[in-house]
């Protein structure tokens, strides 16, 4: 293989901040051309070849951006508000607007959440294969009893879409508030874990993603970051 060449879909990828399995599904519906052709899976580019996505060109001069945002809650990651609930991107310089979420916290989540345009990042950062560890200040509604402490730390919680599996860590005596740990990042996981237990989560806050910290990161707050 040339070394000057890239495979088609880590190409789109890299200039159009998606991921490569998202570069693959527009090339399986023809929506790809390179040189004006209609474009097939597992082609090799050159930064001489002319590769369009719907007809655009794929701009060949992106830069790369990677940020670290404390979300506040009541924030949604979404670039369409929704009722009367701001979005991330009312937080955001006009300049980051185009970035997308790696993964999400919901409305009444808070904490680290990060954003790029490099699609392979947050691939890498989200897909399950990768297991990232994630944590999270958890505060519940009443305290937590020793068996359903040990239920979700030694068996997992059976939830509508698999085994849910956390480690907890406790914070202080009273065992309202916890230290959750994790590799997976199911839609609301954490909340449905303890609510097939009986409790409500009142508080949810990640301060770390993979290698990524919140640190002094003050709510509402960017700091620009590398990629790790």
């Amino acid at each position: 293989m040339n070394s000057d060449t890239t495979r088609l879909n880590k190409y789109i990828a890299l200039h159009a901040g998606i991921s490569r399995r998202e570069a693959d599904d527009f090339v399986t519906h023809g929506r790809v051309t390179v040189n004006g052709e209609t474009a097939t899976n597992g082609t090799q580019v050159t930064a001489h070849d002319l590769v369009e996505v719907d007809g655009r060109p794929i701009k060949k001069d992106t830069v790369l951006t990677y940020i670290a945002l404390n979300k506040p809650i009541s924030y949604v990651c979404s670039r369409r508000a929704q009722g009367d609930d701001k979005t991330i991107y009312d937080l955001l310089p006009a300049e980051y607007h185009t970035l997308k979420s790696v993964g999400r916290l919901d409305r009444d989540s808070s904490g680290l959440l990060l954003l790029t345009n490099d699609g392979d990042f947050a691939h890498q950062m989200t897909h399950p294969s990768f297991q990232k560890i994630k944590q999270y200040d958890v505060t519940l509604d009443k305290p937590l009893q020793p068996l359903h402490q040990q239920m979700i730390n030694d068996f997992g919680i059976d939830l509508d879409d698999g085994k849910s599996r956390l480690t907890l860590e406790g914070q202080s005596d009273n065992r309202l508030e916890w230290t959750v740990i994790m590799s997976e990042g199911r839609n609301r996981q954490i909340r449905r874990t303890f609510a097939a237990l009986g409790y409500t989560v009142a508080k949810l806050h990640r301060t770390t993603f993979g290698p990524y910290r919140l640190n002094d990161l003050p709510s509402g707050s960017i700091r620009i970051v590398s990629k790790k």
